[in-house]
């Protein structure tokens, strides 16, 4: 694949030096990259073909690297695997690794799961360096030659008695729960925490928010209690008018009555 170089992708200033703007920019784009590698726990690189023993772009910058997975990338070697300090889980199944596994041990010493089915691995001796792997639980020789030895599983777990699980099963042949469930314990827990946190936001949020609804029902009642007072007074107000025309029509139905009165009298 092609790479945009730094003259076609960010220009070039005047004598052919990059434009400071542009540097700048370029700069933190780097830093962003950077960090987002630090960040990465998992990491595929299935048939991404290796150049002279290498993978080009896997680097000590993954800090955080968890599980790693190189099958089919023609690996002859491990010796240049960078130092991963906390990777767990490393896939190195379908390449052509005859040796050097003492490497493991100084770039990758916390590894608990390691699977190198389908190598050249065909001798004790070879894997006889996994020794120095303290925390390695579970290990894969699927369609090794070393298999076929006469009490291969037996010596396996003799020459490393840290593995509890060897080609899928323990040393009664009781079959190894989902490694990928075992391996990522810890980081299950952390999600549960992670949830945990969000349902207790979440109801946070929703308990605000019915407050608030709850302060909006109030002032809304307040405010139609107010409104009927003021509908009640002014009804009030009406009644008094009203009662008030009532008693000048009764005053004037008297004088009118009073003259007639009189003439009768006269009578």
């Amino acid at each position: 694949m092609g790479r945009s170089s730094g003259r076609s992708r960010y220009g070039l200033g005047s004598g052919g030096s990059m434009a400071g703007g542009n540097l700048q920019r370029l700069k933190s784009f780097a830093l962003s990259v950077w960090a987002a590698v630090t960040e990465v726990k998992e990491l595929v690189l299935d048939n991404c073909k290796s150049i002279e023993g290498k993978i080009e772009g896997l680097t000590d910058e993954f800090e955080e690297l968890e599980f790693l997975s190189t099958i089919n990338v023609g690996l002859t070697s491990i010796s240049n695997l960078p130092k991963l300090n906390k990777l767990k889980k490393l896939e190195l199944s379908e390449n052509r690794i005859s040796g050097d596994l003492e490497v493991l041990a100084e770039k990758c010493p916390n590894l608990k799961h390691l699977n190198l089915s389908g190598n050249k691995i065909k001798d004790l001796s070879t894997i006889e360096p996994l020794k120095k792997l303290e925390n390695l639980k579970s290990l894969d020789l699927f369609n090794c030659e070393v298999t076929n030895l006469n009490a291969y599983r037996e010596n396996v777990f003799k020459l490393l008695p840290q593995v509890m699980y060897l080609d899928g099963y323990d040393r009664d042949n009781k079959e190894a729960p989902d490694s990928d469930v075992e391996g990522y314990v810890e980081d299950d827990d952390e999600e549960d925490e992670d949830e945990e946190e969000y349902d207790e936001y979440a109801q946070l949020v929703e308990d605000e928010e019915e407050e608030d609804e709850e302060e909006e029902g109030e002032e809304e009642d307040v405010s139609g209690e107010e409104e009927e007072d003021e509908e009640g007074y002014n009804d009030g107000e009406v009644d008094d008018e009203e009662d008030e025309e009532e008693a000048g029509e009764e005053g004037s139905q008297k004088r009118k009555r009073e003259p007639d009165d009189e003439g009768e009298e006269d009578d």
